[in-house]
C-alpha cells in the first residue's frame, strides 16, 4: 500500500469523525470534591487555580448580580471534564481557551466538558458568564454566609463555603489564587473588596471599582461589600495602604479601634513576622448584619463596631488562617487557636493580664475573671471537632490557644517566639495541617511534645495538671 496516497484519505476520515463526534476527548474527569472531612463536596480535583478575574455588575435595588468569571488554572491530570462550585445563579455560557464548552448543573456542582482534552500541566482559561440573585447559604451550625443583603446593598462572606454563592470557583482552602475584582454599582454606592483599589471610574451612571489581590487567597476569604459606607484611606508608617469602609451608624463607636489598625499591624509584625499582604483595613457593617466577625483577607469584616481585642483577633488571622491556610477544615484550630492566643499576647504586651494568667483562668474555669471561661472548651479535642457544625465551637478557639500556651510553658518564651515566627514564615501564602505543625514544633524546638499532643490537642476531657 502506498502510504503517501493513503494519507489524504485518512486525514479526511479523521476530520469527518471529529466533526461528527465533537472531537475525541480522552483523559478522565476531575473529582467533584476534595473529600474534606467536614465538607466533602467543597473544592474540586484535577486542576489548580492561579487567578480569578471577576467582572461584576450589581443592582442593589433589585438584588440582581451579573458576572463574568475568568478562571486561570493548571491541569493536574489529563482532564476530559472538571467541576466548579457554584450555588444558585444561572449559567449562560462557558468557554475554555476561547472555545465553547458543554456544561451541566447538579446542586453546587457546575461540570464543564471542554471540546478538547486538557493535558496534564497545561494552563487553561475558563470563562463563565452567569447572572441571578445570589442568596445566603446556611452553615451546619445554623449561621448564614454567602451573599447577605443589607439595608442598601449586600456583603459577601465565605467561611467555610459561602463564596460559591456569588462566583464559580474551586472553593476549598487548599486551592489558593490571586484575584482581580471589577464591580460596577450605581453612582453614589461604594464597592469594597480585598487588596488594593487600583481604580475608581464613572461610567454611564455607574461607578466601577477595580480591586487587586496579588497574594494567594483561599476562596472563603474573598469578600465584596456594596453600600453607602464612609470610606477612609491612609497609610501606616511603613507605607502599607489602609482602607476602612464603615456604615455611618457605626462610625463613632468604631473610630477608636480602627485608629489602632497600624499599631496592631506593627505589633503583629514584631510578634509573627512580616505582614503578609499588600494592604490592610476593615469593613464595619451595621450591628446584627452577620452576627459574627470574619477575617476576610487584608480587610476583616465586623458586624457592629469592634473593640480592640476583636480587632487583634481578626488581624492575627492575616498571618494564621489567611497566609498560612488550613489544608482541610479539620485544621481550623490552627486558625482560631493562634488568633485567640494573639489576644492573650496583645493583653500581655499592653498592660493586661499575662498569657499565663489567662491560661490559668480558663483552666480553672474562673468565670468571674472571664465569662468565656465556662469549661465548654473541654467538650472535644481542638484538632478533632466531631462534625462540621462544631468547627467554630469554643474548644477550637480557647483550648486551641491553651495548646499553644502549653508549648510555651514547655519550651520557654524565646523558643516559643521563634517557633511562631518560623511557622508563619515556613508556610507563608501556603497551606498546612495539624500533623505538619506538630512535627515542625518538635523539630524547631528540639523537644518531645508528644504529651501535649496526646492530652491537650487530641485527648478527651479536661487534661490533668
Amino acid at each position: 500500500m502506498d502510504l503517501r496516497r493513503a494519507a489524504p484519505a485518512t486525514a479526511a476520515l479523521l476530520a469527518l469523525t471529529a466533526a461528527c463526534t465533537g472531537g475525541t476527548v480522552e483523559g478522565t474527569p476531575g473529582a467533584s470534591g476534595l473529600r474534606d472531612p467536614y465538607f466533602p463536596k467543597a473544592g474540586n480535583g484535577g486542576y489548580d487555580v492561579t487567578h480569578y478575574g471577576l467582572k461584576l455588575d450589581y443592582a442593589p435595588g433589585t438584588g440582581e448580580l451579573s458576572g463574568t468569571a475568568e478562571i486561570t488554572a493548571t491541569a493536574g491530570q489529563d482532564l476530559s471534564a472538571f467541576n466548579l462550585d457554584l450555588e444558585g445563579m444561572e449559567v449562560e455560557s462557558v468557554r475554555v481557551d476561547g472555545e465553547g464548552a458543554r456544561f451541566n448543573r447538579v446542586g453546587q456542582e457546575l461540570t464543564v466538558r471542554p471540546s478538547d482534552e486538557l493535558r496534564k500541566g497545561r494552563t487553561f482559561r475558563t470563562v463563565v458568564r452567569y447572572s441571578g440573585t445570589p442568596q445566603p447559604i446556611e452553615d451546619p451550625d445554623g449561621s448564614e454566609e454567602g451573599w447577605i443583603e443589607t439595608d442598601d446593598g449586600a456583603v459577601a462572606v465565605g467561611e467555610p463555603q459561602g463564596s460559591m454563592a456569588w462566583f464559580p470557583g474551586n472553593h476549598h482552602p487548599a486551592d489558593k489564587a490571586a484575584y482581580d475584582v471589577e464591580i460596577a454599582v450605581p453612582k453614589g454606592y461604594e464597592a469594597v473588596s480585598n487588596g488594593v483599589l487600583k481604580s475608581r471610574t464613572e461610567r454611564d451612571g455607574s461607578t466601577v471599582f477595580r480591586w487587586h489581590s496579588p497574594e494567594p487567597m483561599a476562596g472563603y476569604l474573598a469578600t465584596l461589600a456594596v453600600g453607602k459606607y464612609t470610606v477612609t484611606a491612609s497609610r501606616t508608617a511603613s507605607g502599607l495602604p489602609v482602607l476602612t469602609a464603615v456604615r455611618p451608624e457605626e462610625a463613632t463607636d468604631s473610630a477608636a479601634a480602627l485608629k489602632r489598625i497600624p499599631e496592631v499591624v506593627d505589633w503583629g509584625t514584631r510578634r509573627f513576622g512580616p505582614y503578609p499582604f499588600s494592604a490592610t483595613g476593615a469593613i464595619v457593617e451595621d450591628d446584627g448584619t452577620l452576627g459574627y466577625a470574619l477575617e476576610t483577607q487584608s480587610r476583616p469584616i465586623f458586624s457592629g463596631a469592634p473593640d480592640t481585642e476583636l480587632l487583634v483577633h481578626e488581624m492575627a488571622h492575616q498571618w494564621f488562617g489567611n497566609s498560612v491556610s488550613p489544608r482541610s477544615w479539620r485544621d481550623m484550630w490552627l486558625n482560631e487557636g493562634f488568633a485567640t492566643y494573639a489576644e492573650w499576647l496583645w493583653a500581655e504586651d499592653h498592660g493586661g493580664p499575662s498569657a499565663e494568667k489567662r491560661f490559668r483562668t480558663f483552666y480553672d474555669e474562673d468565670t468571674d475573671a472571664d465569662p468565656e471561661a465556662d469549661g465548654s472548651y473541654w467538650a472535644f479535642p481542638p484538632a478533632e471537632p466531631p462534625g462540621a457544625e462544631h468547627i467554630s465551637d469554643s474548644p477550637v478557639y480557647y483550648r486551641g490557644a491553651m495548646v499553644l500556651h502549653r508549648i510555651r510553658q514547655e519550651v520557654g518564651d524565646e523558643a516559643f517566639s521563634a517557633l511562631v515566627r518560623g511557622w508563619a514564615a515556613a508556610h507563608r501564602h501556603g497551606n498546612a495541617d495539624t500533623k505538619e505543625f506538630t512535627a515542625y514544633a518538635e523539630e524547631e524546638t528540639g523537644k518531645d511534645l508528644s504529651g501535649i499532643w496526646e492530652t491537650w490537642l487530641y485527648g478527651d476531657g479536661k487534661p490533668a495538671e
